[in-house]
């Protein structure tokens, strides 16, 4: 039977849209239900930032009047801007299994990016690289930490069958404080405290929160500009983030390292409420899901942090402050009564990094990659043909 791919047009039309994962993955033992109002905000371009400088086209795979996927393709302005590469994007990507399926969203996604005058596609992302981004490849075992990916494992194999090819590989490391050679890191940090005098931690200020975080974005834009896919937070898109995730940030595992009185380096970690997500029934809030919530934080059921983001200026890469940040979030996070935690996501070419979380002791846990294909040539203007 037919596969039919259509653009979302209407509200009910998004509806169905953001409620296809809560039944593709009702029998998924790992997945974490997104919230669904958070979710809608994502999209909504009089709500994320991102639609300033960015395009998303919505599309819903149907077979007998029954949806059986989704996909959206973004063109996004601020990486055209530093890169100049023609490449687009696709995100929001779900399938069932079956091939023709995945084929047809990845047509229809294509086709529109093309009709933009872009030449490549890469994804996912949700809907760019600062959000949820990757496909998880590797590391089905235990759900995902806050604000990452989980997808069904056919779904590597019909990017590669359409043509994609893997661009950036990210890891995922993960360390209990069980397997935590405590002696060693205190050491570590002790060596580098020595070396560097001048250099002090401190938590994040929530009575000066917009400027901390303005710092910690500074820092970061600077820190990540070489990274591969890097694209600048804007202000509006950094204070938007920080907005969303004030209610769930903890100051204490949420750091700068300064030198000399000015910030230079950050590592901003978050309490991993997956573990109580995944309790929501099909990502809602009201009217059952907030008492679950709630319960959950309540009964100590969080024993995870995700250090999400670490950005060090350039000028100071040397000075051992990612190994200072490490040991303090991890000091920090178990005085709290946090008992292990993930740190995500890591480029599997940032070496440096690597080696440093494997001399602490944390292990590769789960992997992630991103995918790109070319498109051949633009067909011109949209809706019209060359």
């Amino acid at each position: 039977m037919s596969v039919s791919v259509r653009r979302v047009q209407n509200g009910s039309d998004r509806r169905t849209f953001l409620d296809f994962p809560y039944a593709h993955y009702a029998g998924a033992t790992h997945f974490v239900p997104p919230l669904r109002m958070d979710q809608a905000n994502v999209l909504n371009p009089k709500k994320n930032p991102f639609f300033e400088h960015g395009e998303i086209e919505l599309f819903l795979a149907e077979r007998d009047g029954e949806t059986v996927g989704r996909i959206a393709a973004i063109k996004n302005g601020k990486h055209l801007e530093k890169y100049a590469d023609g490449n687009g994007f696709f995100g929001f990507f779900e399938t069932v299994e079956d091939y023709a399926v995945a084929e047809a969203l990845l047509d229809a996604a294509s086709d529109w990016l093309r009709g933009k005058g872009l030449t490549g596609m890469r994804g996912p992302t949700n809907p760019s690289m600062n959000d949820v981004a990757g496909l998880l490849v590797d590391g089905f075992h235990r759900p995902p930490a806050i604000l990452l990916p989980y997808n069904y494992p056919y779904y590597e194999e019909y990017l590669t069958r359409y043509g994609f090819e893997r661009a950036m590989t990210m890891w995922a490391f993960y360390v209990h404080e069980a397997y935590i050679n405590a002696a060693r890191m205190e050491r570590g940090a002790q060596i580098v405290q020595r070396r560097n005098p001048g250099v002090t931690i401190r938590t994040l200020d929530m009575n000066r929160f917009d400027e901390d975080i303005a710092a910690a974005m500074r820092i970061y834009n600077v820190a990540w500009a070489e990274n591969w896919g890097h694209v600048p937070y804007t202000e509006h898109e950094a204070l938007h983030l920080a907005k969303e995730l004030k209610p769930v940030i903890e100051k204490d595992i949420f750091l700068f390292a300064e030198l000399n009185g000015e910030p230079v380096a950050f590592a901003a970690s978050l309490p991993n409420l997956n573990r109580a997500l995944k309790k929501l029934p099909k990502g809602r809030l009201l009217p059952l899901g907030l008492p679950k919530l709630l319960g959950t934080i309540k009964a100590g059921g969080i024993y995870e942090i995700r250090m999400a983001l670490m950005g060090i200026l350039p000028e100071h890469r040397n000075l051992g402050l990612d190994a200072l940040l490490i040991h303090h979030t991890i000091v920090n996070g178990r005085e709290m009564g946090y008992e292990a935690a993930e740190l995500s996501w890591v480029l599997d070419n940032n070496a440096s990094l690597v080696n440093s979380l494997e001399k602490l002791g944390c292990a590769r846990d789960k992997e992630y990659a991103m995918f790109e294909k070319g498109l051949g040539a633009p067909r011109g203007p949209e809706g019209s043909e060359d």
